[in-house]
């Protein structure tokens, strides 16, 4: 049985990997039909190389984290990445992988899962393993629209939702079906409809983080409704994720975590991940390679005793920049950087909603129960607010300097761009070529193009410039 379920799931990821550049539009007289079982659903889930890798990363490196020295950046061997660096008009990928087709993986075997499960129903197969297996189906693939949506549609705003353009939601495996953008409430609403059912039908914990939970559909609604600045609902779905799980590393605790290895966080899995998921940096951002230096004033606006600053930064020997060593990936993928859903975030996103539901004492609750396990043994002092706005602030600092580098900051770009107290205009410090390149709040290069291979394959919009 072990030795049918192996060829089994080789044989469907082999399928799934030669159909997904037909996923978008280009015809085929041929659906998809790869599972039957319960234990074959249970299989495509589990395939962690499709389900909880490769997740895109081109808002990393668009972002302001980093900066890349003149030398370096004329050495980078793909034109698409010098692109995307200086936020060029035309910066946009050719082939559709990974940052595009990746997710929609994802969302295929997602899609096959939920359609095998339909024609089980009511059959011999324990009800709660159906649920266990809809559920997780649902949650990933409102995970891989939800990472599309972060960089090729428009920030979320309640007043234009629904006229804006969405990503294309694709909700079977009939490849012959067209894709459309629709509207990007119509994206956003079937994000939170998958994870709304996903929380009813998951168990509260699961036996490994890279299969999801309710935890983890509640701390993935909590992400995606902060991202549509639905604050209470996101203040909501955050505090149900945290009564499942609070748990907390102590960065000061040696037998947890090592101050000087470049793979701090090993082994992988610490208990404050809730679902782990990584994004494929490519050799631009990958930290070994050094060619993304991290911006030193971010790195010097550690404290001495946040101990932080010396687990997510070490120093290149050939200059006096940091690279990046702070992935809770751990060591087995180490030049990979962790983009999943982890209890600290849980606690800054509750703190940023309750801040800005004007309650800065509960704000400042969280901010400092979070921060008590990051510095050095007994040199905490928790941290006070003068007014909402103050711990707005102050969450919203923190909130920089701990999720740095997990594929977050390009999202928080977007939405605080709207608010003229936190927009920013992003500047590549280091003139490239003599010149200095500039990226204003709310430009129309905040939403990337979409790669060539998708438009010629389905004739979707692109996106403006």
């Amino acid at each position: 049985m072990k030795i049918y379920k192996f060829l089994l799931s080789i044989v469907i990821f082999s399928l799934i990997l030669s159909s997904c550049k037909k996923y978008l539009d280009v015809q085929t007289d041929s659906r998809q039909g790869f599972a039957e079982t319960a234990d074959d659903c249970q299989l495509l889930l589990d395939n962690y190389t499709v389900m909880n890798t490769g997740y895109p990363s081109d808002g990393e490196l668009s972002a302001d984290d980093y900066f890349i020295q003149p030398n370096n950046y004329n050495s980078i061997a793909s034109q698409e990445d010098r692109d995307l660096y200086i936020w060029s008009a035309n910066a946009r990928r050719a082939a559709a992988a990974p940052q595009w087709q990746n997710p929609y993986k994802v969302v295929l075997q997602a899609n096959l899962v939920l359609e095998t499960l339909q024609k089980l129903q009511g059959g011999s197969t324990d009800p709660v393993t159906l649920n266990t297996l809809k559920g997780s189906a649902l949650f990933f693939r409102a995970y891989a629209f939800w990472n599309v949506a972060q960089l090729y549609a428009k920030p979320y705003s309640a007043a234009s939702a629904g006229q804006d353009l969405g990503i294309p939601l694709r909700m079977t495996t009939d490849l012959n079906e067209k894709s459309s953008r629709g509207t990007l409430q119509q994206t956003y609403d079937r994000i939170i409809q998958d994870l709304q059912d996903a929380v009813t039908l998951l168990p509260p914990t699961s036996s490994v983080p890279t299969r999801p939970n309710k935890a983890a559909a509640y701390a993935m609604l909590a992400r995606t409704y902060l991202s549509m600045e639905n604050y209470p609902n996101a203040l909501s779905a955050a505090s149900s994720a945290l009564q499942l799980n609070s748990q907390l590393l102590n960065y000061y605790d040696p037998t947890v975590i090592s101050l000087s290895s470049n793979t701090p966080f090993s082994p992988r899995f610490n208990k404050e991940v809730i679902f782990h998921s990584i994004t494929n940096p490519g050799k631009t951002l990958v930290p070994n390679l050094n060619t993304a230096k991290l911006d030193p004033d971010l790195v010097a606006s550690y404290d001495s005793n946040d101990l932080r600053g010396k687990i997510f930064f070490k120093p290149i020997a050939s200059d006096t920049t940091y690279r990046f060593t702070g992935s809770y990936e751990g060591s087995f993928f180490a030049s990979n950087f962790f983009n999943g859903l982890a209890v600290d975030e849980l606690y800054l996103v509750r703190a940023e909603c309750y801040a800005r539901t004007n309650k800065p004492t509960e704000a400042m609750a969280d901010l400092n129960t979070l921060l008590a396990t990051r510095w050095a043994t007994g040199t905490y002092v928790n941290m006070i607010a003068s007014s909402a706005d103050d711990a707005l602030t102050k969450v919203l600092t923190e909130r920089r300097k701990e999720l740095l580098m997990r594929a977050q900051r390009w999202t928080d770009l977007r939405r605080l761009n709207k608010d003229p107290r936190f927009s920013k205009t992003l500047i590549r410090a280091k003139p490239i070529n003599g010149t200095t390149y500039k990226l204003p709040p709310n430009d129309l290069r905040y939403v990337l193009l979409i790669p060539d291979e998708v438009i010629l394959n389905s004739g979707i919009q692109q996106n403006p410039r």
